[in-house]
């Protein structure tokens, strides 16, 4: 499959950006050749062959800033809605969502609209901004992201499985004949080139504890900022004051990476440090065994089986349960 064909408008979108971002320009295709020149390795053939099963469905809508996000038409005949099911199949396990394709709910083991509830209050308007995701998943907030109104989305994650569910999901938005100004990389956010301040908005939703140096990952979503920009961070964290880090001895809630737990004024002092102004912490809560959870679409173990069946208020390890804060702050 010629990969390069799913980035050829952000290409030409780059070329013409009379911003930093066009330094990026210079390597993304050649990293883009790299990152998909084994397409044999793992599953990516068994993906890539349940993406170009996925048929071909005229009169598609699209609902985009809702909780489930919904694609819809009323041409879609039987045989096409259990060819869909099949290759829809054939991408599981689905982890961030919902989605629904056209009456085949996909109910994934992370309610990620519930976060997106949670955050979104919280946040500047988006509308005509640039946005980049950090750790975007299958794209399901980069969706909600342009249902408010950005100018574009650019999301990154290493995950080859998310970069399929998120272009099974663009191709029926793409269906409807109009531009989606949406991306999904397959990259790390180390592989984003250093210094671009080229995006007015930065998420990063469930990834500094996976960085072995947070100081590291702080310091690349400053970098990617423009002056004035907003940095959207999402992460575990745990009660204490400051200076209160928690590092797992081996594995946290069955994760072998995880590797700093700070507490928010620790995480705070971080933000500062690295160059963040007007550091605020808009959210704190509990990750609960309704928002993550075993389904049809998502069979493996899930957070119920991460917790102390005993006490849920601690890991099976004996760590204090899964904490998460969201902290917003300016360059």
């Amino acid at each position: 499959m010629p990969f390069l064909e799913f980035y050829s408008e952000l290409f030409e979108y780059i070329k013409a950006d009379e911003t930093r971002l066009k330094i990026w320009g210079e390597t993304l295709e050649s990293q883009l050749e790299q990152v998909f020149m084994d397409q044999a390795h793992g599953d990516m053939t068994r993906w890539a062959e349940a993406f170009n099963n996925l048929p071909d469905i005229k009169g598609v809508s699209s609902e985009l800033g809702q909780d489930v996000l919904t694609l819809q038409s009323a041409q879609a005949d039987a045989e096409q809605l259990a060819q869909l099911l099949a290759a829809l199949k054939g991408l599981k396990p689905w982890r961030k969502g919902p989605f629904d394709f056209f009456g085949h709910h996909i109910d994934t083991e992370w309610h990620s609209d519930w976060k997106w509830q949670r955050i979104s209050p919280h946040i500047s308007s988006l509308k005509n901004r640039r946005v980049l995701d950090v750790g975007c998943g299958s794209g399901y907030h980069m969706w909600r992201m342009l249902a408010e109104g950005a100018q574009r989305v650019i999301g990154v994650d290493p995950s080859k499985l998310f970069f399929w569910q998120f272009e099974a999901m663009k191709k029926y938005v793409l269906a409807q004949g109009q531009e989606v100004p949406v991306h999904f990389l397959p990259f790390k956010m180390e592989e984003v080139p250093a210094g671009l301040r080229a995006f007015d908005t930065v998420f990063s939703m469930g990834v500094l504890y996976h960085r072995r140096s947070p100081l590291e990952h702080l310091s690349e979503l400053h970098q990617a900022l423009r002056a004035g920009g907003e940095v959207v961070l999402e992460t575990l964290v745990v009660d204490g004051g400051l200076g209160q880090v928690l590092m797992p001895e081996d594995r946290y809630a069955m994760m072998r990476n995880v590797w700093f737990l700070p507490s928010v004024e620790t995480l705070s002092l971080w933000m500062r440090r690295v160059g963040f102004k007007d550091v605020k912490v808009v959210e704190q809560n509990f990750t609960s065994i309704e928002e993550q959870r075993t389904t049809d679409w998502m069979e493996f173990n899930s957070l119920k089986d991460f917790l102390d069946p005993n006490d849920h208020s601690k890991t099976i390890e004996g760590y204090p349960a899964p904490k998460r804060a969201t902290l917003i702050a300016h360059t």
